[in-house]
């Protein structure tokens, strides 16, 4: 019995098209001629044509910094039910919200963060902040504390995230060719972290920030907008670029971290919030981190005489504890990190 493809049909014998042109030819021959098929389009007509897109992750996170996400595989009724519960969760009345408060020398809860001194300006917003994975840095007063059914809905979401966080950093050490697992291995068992933001109207919006200019401290962001209203901005060739949230799309990051890692090539780029007289905004970031008992440094394999270390190596844990000590300032905790007189970065 016939096995394989071979069991599905055949074509018949047909001459070789390679052998055919070593012969100088003066017309082609009566079977190839294929008058009832469109003419090509030739390269030169092109220029008011669609295009196909061009994808390319290593350009977003070397020149931009950022990118939207779409086609990402996570389920959009889960993203429908976490946006509906966060929308409830900030709903709640002030006595329920109490509960789950910062307390004081803390940066988990209801609140505001890298807030230092009694003196210093406020965001327009409030957020809510915690620790999500590994399990055992949850505050027990926190997530395992959530009403439901938001408890259960975000303990299936922020393993999402760390997935779709994994995925994308091994799309990143293949374009930065950097060993397999070399910088993904850090992040498998990492931290995660989740802000939820919300920014009411104001009524002099033009006066006010929503969020302080900053680049994110972390690895990677992942940021789902909540509802229809913009207020992201991104910093780059020193104009504010607003961002339009696309539909079912995750707008993702670079963070210091990745920076660091990447040995400057790829960009943590400074972004804020800004706020609108007419209607609220939310959004949900999900931070992923390498391990707490890591180091972070330009990955090895990134560094040569040509390339040298443009950061100093330094504990996760006394980098995370140094950044709550300070307040948001653009890309400052980075800069105390790099290593003087060498150049922004390099191309690959």
């Amino acid at each position: 019995m016939e096995s394989g493809l071979s069991s599905l049909g055949s074509s018949l014998l047909v001459p070789c098209v390679q052998e055919l042109v070593k012969e100088p030819l003066t017309a082609v021959p009566h079977r190839y001629l294929r008058p009832e098929q469109d003419p090509p389009v030739l390269s030169n007509t092109t220029d008011s044509m669609p295009h196909v897109p061009i994808i390319d992750l290593h350009h977003a996170c070397q020149e931009w910094g950022f990118f939207q996400l779409i086609n990402h595989g996570v389920s959009s009724s889960l993203v429908e039910k976490v946006k509906a519960e966060t929308q409830e969760f900030f709903n709640l009345p002030m006595d329920e919200k109490k509960k789950f408060w910062q307390k004081p020398g803390e940066v988990e809860g209801f609140g505001q963060a890298f807030v230092v001194s009694e003196e210093q300006k406020l965001d327009w917003g409030d957020l809510f902040f915690m620790s999500t994975l590994p399990t055992h840095f949850r505050k027990p007063r926190l997530f395992p504390k959530f009403p439901l059914p938001f408890r259960d809905t975000l303990e299936i979401y922020v393993v999402e995230m760390r997935n779709l966080a994994l995925t994308m950093l091994s799309f990143m050490e293949k374009a930065l060719k950097i060993e397999v697992n070399e910088m993904r291995e850090l992040f498998e068992q990492g931290l995660q972290g989740m802000r939820m933001n919300y920014y009411p109207p104001c009524p002099q919006p033009e006066q006010v920030i929503g969020q302080t200019p900053h680049s994110d401290s972390v690895g990677l962001t992942i940021l789902l907008q909540v509802n229809e209203v913009e207020g992201l901005q991104i910093r780059k060739d020193g104009m504010w670029i607003p961002i339009t949230p696309l539909p079912n799309a995750f707008i993702v990051n670079i963070g210091d971290i990745l920076e660091i890692f990447s040995n400057g090539i790829y960009k943590s780029i400074e972004h804020r919030a800004v706020v609108n007289s007419v209607k609220e905004r939310l959004s949900i970031a999900t931070f992923h981190s390498p391990q707490m008992d890591a180091e972070i440094g330009p990955v090895p394999s990134l560094i040569t005489p040509e390339f040298p270390a443009l950061f100093r190596r330094v504990g996760v844990a006394d980098y995370f504890k140094k950044l709550f000590s300070r307040a948001l300032d653009g890309k400052s905790y980075l800069e105390v990190l790099r290593i003087d007189g060498k150049e922004e970065g390099q191309n690959i």
